[in-house]
């Protein structure tokens, strides 16, 4: 049987709607809106890590030419601190203390970058002036700024109130039972190593417009956001008000990558400025402000450790996970290691583990969900690990992996974390990712390589992630009077596609052209509740709701205009926005069925979708590298992979998701980097100093699905936001290592595995 794949609908590569806008500079962004009267806000930043500070006058800055308003900290006392609430229960039972975030500190900053005063202007300049003439007397201390040391004895104390730099403790698995796995094991395999600490750097950097509506009495917050409703809830609470007098808009958002759901201090700032000035009041970031103070990702330190019987299978794992969480509390810190740990056991079959999270304070920025958002964590420490099993038993490193596999037979499999995964056939991804690298071929083009005076390793990693968290994203779509339908959901699109995607789903119910369906998101007076872009969400959970309220309104569609054609809605059928009756050319077009309708309600359809369980995506990603061993210089020469998202609904757009993320997981592997100096400078605050993946860094990817449609999902789909990332850091670290293990002998690098780093490991070891 030939499946059809339709025009528009899943599973056809339809090109991006937005791109057009975009490629011709007409997008819309939250620093192109000017609004009348607007003034500009800047904010003073602490320059040391840590200390106690006081401000003498803010009078000259107030008399400042251009100056309208100085803020500090003891003109807030009516805000609320940005509080997180996601802190996972520790072993005792008991949840940690949390640290928040003052909207401005108001006697102590805890890292640089720390906000101590906001300065509103009529230029930004003008507001950076004055901002210089606030008289701060800073008493500094010292810092603790390493996740290694933290709570090393001597290290100073980020809040020596509570004792310690243990923010939390979290444990998952059973100690006992790994004990007993462990003491029966034929070998251990241990490792130890830094999961390195990374700045999104999105293409837009944040910026927010705040404006007090007398007449309603309520704000206006614009601002770039994953979704407007979180940040409506949490600044509704900083204010103390309702939920409905404040209004959230996110008009076009150059990239999120998780950042930019969280509520910073800026955007309370402006608001609370506006109303005292009653004209709006706009921030701006720059790049060095986004390196100093937007939340950052990973920071990890661990060791790991996996008992194995005689043939190599894996019978237990023990963790110890270090967390650095930064200087304060942020929106989700405290739950993205322990998500991570979820993902401990991975693809494989490991029936007891132990593992322990420790968060830790340090005098940095605060930490938060990066892309995969703790489920990169997890994959490159097990990857890393079972390719050092691998190395200890001389097997191969694909074998150890088809030996421990998760069997399809044994789906339902409930893990060791109480995940539940539905399906997967993980030895089926891989040995198509083999085939298609040419992986048994390594060894010819190893021989090439050496001719050349080169060194070259090839690297793999099987892969699992959860997303798509349980729970809903109602859809609402509407008959224009035009003929055009609109939908409203509550997601954001921070350029995955949403407008193209979105559509598809309501093409393929009401076979209408695309182009006549609008997507609406980003505005809480549109929609009165959301659940935003996170977690890969919004095609696995938004899209079947869609598709859903795409059928409501094609049945109702199909009942007026059999009423206005004298015919049964059972013989309609809808067709380039006309209904027809079958086999006849009696048709009317969607704009008069718009008018026909009696109420409107009939032109309105709605879809919601609830899911119980995480949808769970999985591949196989193989890199190979060569390496310049007088230079240390890396060059991905190949790259190859094959997932499993369930089903594809948009071939292209799929592609693009995983490109991007995995140059995000090869920039950490191999390039990116955040260095705190021990007094907790940053030292690696621009791109000068930052090195960002560029194009010469990666090359052409082979990149193919091998879907295994999921049973927890009503369309079958397992999501793709972030699996990008998630194999790729392990596979590029895993590819370099290998390279280093053939020709040097060297077992471990740690990331990123930058020339320098790889030149000197060289250096240091002995030929093989």
């Amino acid at each position: 049987m030939t499946v059809v794949t339709p025009k528009f609908g899943m599973g056809a590569s339809v090109l991006r709607r937005e791109d057009a806008a975009f490629i011709q500079g007409l997008g819309r962004y939250t620093d192109d809106i000017q609004p009348a009267g607007v003034l500009h806000g800047y904010v003073l930043r602490s320059p040391i890590a840590k200390a106690s500070f006081t401000i003498g006058s803010i009078e000259a800055a107030k008399a400042a030419p251009g100056v309208h308003l100085v803020l500090t900290g003891k003109d807030l006392t009516h805000l609320r601190d940005l509080k997180s609430g996601v802190m996972q229960a520790q072993p005792d039972g008991t949840k940690a203390p949390t640290r928040d975030i003052p909207i401005l500190c108001r006697d102590r900053v805890n890292y640089v970058g720390d906000a101590v005063a906001f300065v509103v202007a009529d230029s930004r300049a003008l507001a950076q002036d004055a901002a210089e003439l606030i008289e701060v007397d800073y008493d500094g201390e010292d810092a603790a700024s390493c996740t290694a040391t933290a709570l090393a004895e001597g290290t100073p104390l980020v809040w020596p109130e509570l004792g310690s730099n243990r923010a939390f403790t979290y444990h998952i698995g059973d100690k006992k039972k790994t004990d007993a796995a462990f003491a029966g094991a034929a070998h251990v395999t241990r490792i130890e190593f830094v999961n390195n600490r990374l700045v999104c750097n999105y293409m837009e950097p944040r910026s927010a417009i705040g404006e007090w509506n007398v007449g309603e009495n309520r704000f206006v917050l614009t601002t770039g956001s994953q979704g407007v409703h979180s940040m409506q809830y949490i600044l509704a609470s900083v204010f103390k008000i309702k939920k409905d007098q404040l209004r959230v808009v996110t008009p076009d958002v150059g990239g999120g990558f998780g950042p930019k759901s969280f509520v910073y201090r800026e955007y309370p700032l402006v608001l609370e400025a506006a109303k005292r000035l009653g004209r709006p009041v706009k921030w701006a970031g720059d790049r060095t402000e986004h390196f100093l103070t937007d939340a950052q990702g990973r920071d990890n330190a661990v060791t790991a450790e996996m008992a194995l019987d005689k043939d190599g299978r894996f019978l237990g794992m023990r963790v110890e996970l270090l967390a650095n969480i930064g200087a304060y509390v942020s929106q989700y810190g405290p739950f993205i290691p322990y998500i991570g740990v979820t993902m401990s056991t991975g693809v494989y079959d490991i029936r007891a583990l132990d593992v322990s999270v420790t968060g830790l304070y340090t005098n940095t920025c605060p930490v938060d969900a990066y892309r995969g958002a703790g489920r990169p964590e997890a994959a490159f420490l097990l990857e890393k690990l079972v390719d050092a099993c691998a190395h200890d038993l001389g097997l191969p490193v694909e074998e150890i992996r088809r030996r421990n596999f998760i069997r399809p037979e044994q789906f339902p499999y409930r893990t060791q974390t109480g995940r539940l995964y539905d399906n997967g056939e993980f030895e089926g991804h891989m040995d198509r990712a083999i085939e298609r690298s040419e992986w048994k071929a390594f060894p010819q083009r190893l021989e090439q390589s050496k001719a050349g005076g080169k060194i070259r390793g090839i690297g793999m990693a099987t892969y699992i992630e959860a997303c798509a968290f349980p729970g809903s994203e109602p859809a609402f779509v509407e008959l224009n009077g035009d003929g055009t339908v609109t939908l409203k959901i509550g997601t954001q699109t921070n350029g995955q596609g949403h407008a193209t995607a979105y559509a598809q789903f309501l093409s393929e119910k009401l076979n209408l052209d695309i182009d006549k369906i609008h997507v609406r998101q980003g505005d809480t007076d549109e929609l009165k509740a959301g659940g935003g872009t996170g977690g890969s969400r919004s095609i696995p959970l938004g899209g079947v709701s869609t598709s859903r309220a795409g059928e409501d309104l094609a049945n109702k569609i199909k009942r007026i205009a059999a009423d206005e054609l004298e015919a049964s809605a059972g013989d309609i059928e809808l067709a380039d926005g006309v209904a027809r009756i079958v086999g006849t050319d009696r048709s009317i077009d969607f704009a008069t069925i718009a008018k026909a309708a009696k109420n409107l309600d009939d032109l309105k359809g709605f879809g919601e979708f609830v899911q119980d369980e995480c949808t769970y995506p999985n591949g196989t990603h193989i890199c190979e590298v060569e390496i310049d061993p007088d230079t240390g210089a890396t060059e991905i020469v190949r790259y190859t992979i094959v997932d499993d998202f369930g089903v594809t609904v948009n071939p292209i757009l799929l592609a693009g998701q995983v490109h991007g993320g995995v140059v995000q997981g090869i920039g950490q592997a191999l390039t990116e980097n955040t260095i705190h100096g021990e007094d907790g400078q940053l030292l690696t605050a621009s791109f000068m100093d930052y090195a960002m993946p560029r194009a010469d860094n990666v090359p052409f990817f082979h990149f193919e699905t091998r879907n295994v449609p999921s049973t927890t999902n009503a369309l079958g789909i397992k999501g793709a936001g972030e699996a990008g990332t998630i194999g790729s850091t392990p596979a590029a670290l895993n590819a370099v290592t290998d390279a280093l293990w053939r020709a040097h002998g060297i077992r471990h690098i740690e990331m990123p595995a930058t020339p320098a780093r790889i030149w000197a490991a060289i250096r240091g070891a002995s030929p093989t």
